[in-house]
């Protein structure tokens, strides 16, 4: 078999190369099919997916500290939302119950967005998001472009007490008892809030005088 010349060689590397943006580009040619795609292989894997609504752009994913790190045993409810633009646009990401992170707003659960669009690209996925992502994030904080200020300094000035007050969250905050909670506790508030509703109702019907 006669071996291959420099031109077919390089005629061999364009196809290839030409075969792989096809496919790249039939990949992400819908951005709605790919969304769909994305969620269904997240369902397919290790994570617990919650839908928010009927619609395939808002949804919980339970998630688990990395080991090695002071998050390790700690579970946290994620919510992602996928934007229109979804792969081209990275997703939104933030923690439901509270996490103690330079790069995580500690009210809000917000996830510094150039943390995640500094690396994107259409060709990672949802599940690169929770196994390179966010562990990651919690593996490396980045205390020079914080949210969580008072983290950020804590971790640049003593790391072992940084490390103990992550710990401290994570046994409050972070448990899988935590996670089933908030729900409950929402869902209570409202019973509460309609039960104090009824009653109010109650009472101007029975303050009413007759005519």
């Amino acid at each position: 078999m006669p071996e291959p010349t420099c031109l077919g060689l390089l005629f061999l590397v364009k196809k290839s190369q030409f075969l792989l943006s096809k496919i790249s580009q039939n990949k992400m040619s819908s951005p709605s099919k790919r969304r769909e795609m994305d969620l269904m292989k997240l369902m397919m894997s290790d994570y617990k997916v919650e839908m928010i609504n009927d619609g395939m752009q808002e949804f919980y994913v339970e998630f688990n500290g990395p080991k090695d790190s002071p998050y390790h045993g700690g579970v946290w409810k994620i919510r992602v939302e996928l934007p229109d633009a979804y792969p081209y646009k990275s997703p939104s990401i933030g923690f439901i119950n509270k996490i103690y992170h330079p790069n995580v707003d500690e009210m809000s659960g917000s996830v510094c967005l150039d943390v995640i669009n500094q690396t994107w690209s259409p060709m990672f996925d949802l599940v690169n998001v929770f196994e390179v992502f966010l562990p990651q994030l919690l593996l490396y904080p980045n205390p020079s472009d914080p949210l969580n200020g008072e983290a950020a300094a804590l971790m640049m000035r003593d790391r072992a007490a940084y490390d103990q007050k992550v710990k401290e969250y994570c046994e409050k905050y972070a448990k899988p008892e935590d996670i089933g909670a908030k729900a409950e506790d929402i869902s209570s508030d409202e019973e509460l809030s309609e039960d104090e509703f009824a009653a109010s109702d109650d009472d101007e019907i029975a303050g009413k005088a007759d005519p």
